[in-house]
């Protein structure tokens, strides 16, 4: 190998100037915002562009690999989730020697962590990271990717842990570490980053608010989702504020009569009776459905 000192000392430089990148995203990234990551003098991509899988050449192990994005919901590197609740990604491919499968394969053995760029729009990627590969299923061609330490001794112990418990763990680790940072993005490119309430553009002040609440059973999907700043889902969650069905938004009756200064009175009281934005995608729209459910719960406490 070209050395563990090189392999890990490339992928801490990396992992920090994709997590620079990030700050200034808010998150999601594209080709162009990673394409320039310096090191040791030279200039190195960290995403795959055509192919699946990316092994830098100075590297003898893999760096990252993608699920890239298509309207059809066809996926050419595809992943699942195993009946374990680890993800499974294809090799590249059906030949085992190949550079890039020796190089997640390196990868594996070596237990060097990986980054994850799971596409939620065209060209818009969210990176997950550091993720490790814990295990090779030759006959399906496809690796086994552990999101955090616990799953992958979960995974080194998979004969002494029953089956459910190591399913449980990984779900919840899926949900945290992949759902729930892929439905913001996609919600937030959906709204065109901005608070569907007030406008706010700044990223690191939005959330993705769920219609229907994830502890009720809300699929993390875009018609589930609302953008809003943070002041206004705390507000939604809260039922302070409530949106109809006709996306018009409502505040609590008592929280209309009560004087307390302007945050209150220019950040939620001047909301009452406007309506809110929409994405620019009729297909992304918040789904009647269920506003009207999630209405019918605000009625009930105003």
């Amino acid at each position: 190998m070209a050395g563990l000192d090189l392999e890990w000392e490339f992928r801490e430089r990396a992992f920090a100037f994709l997590r620079a990148v990030q700050l200034r995203t808010g998150g999601p990234v594209r080709q162009a915002d990673v394409g320039f990551f310096e090191f040791r003098g030279g200039k190195y991509r960290l995403m795959p562009t055509q192919q699946g899988i990316l092994k830098p050449r100075q590297l003898d192990a893999a760096l990252s690999f993608v699920t890239r994005y298509s309207g059809s919901g066809y996926r050419p590197y595809d992943d699942h989730e195993g009946p374990d609740g680890l993800l499974r990604y294809k090799w590249e491919g059906t030949d085992p020697d190949h550079y890039r499968n020796r190089g997640m394969r390196l990868a594996m053995e070596a237990r060097l962590p990986l980054i994850y760029f799971r596409a939620i729009a065209k060209g818009l990627y969210e990176p997950i990271f550091p993720v490790t590969l814990v295990g090779e299923e030759v006959a399906a061609r496809q690796f086994v990717v552990a999101l955090d330490e616990v799953s992958a001794g979960y995974w080194d112990n998979r004969n002494v842990i029953d089956l459910a418990t190591r399913r449980e763990y990984a779900e919840r680790a899926t949900k945290v570490r992949v759902h729930q940072p892929v439905f913001r993005s996609v919600v937030l490119d959906a709204y065109g980053h901005r608070c569907a309430l007030c406008n706010l553009r700044r990223r690191e002040l939005l959330d993705a608010a769920h219609i229907r609440a994830d502890a009720d059973g809300g699929e993390p999907v875009v018609t589930n989702g609302i953008s809003m700043c943070k002041i206004h889902h705390a507000a939604y969650d809260s039922d302070i504020l409530g949106i109809r069905p006709d996306r018009v938004i409502r505040l609590r009756s008592d929280v209309l009569m009560e004087q307390d200064g302007p945050t209150l009175r220019y950040s939620l009281q001047g909301l009452h009776g406007e309506q809110m934005q929409v994405p620019r995608r009729r297909a992304a729209y918040p789904s009647v459905d269920l506003l009207e459910e999630r209405w019918d719960r605000f009625k009930q406490s105003a």
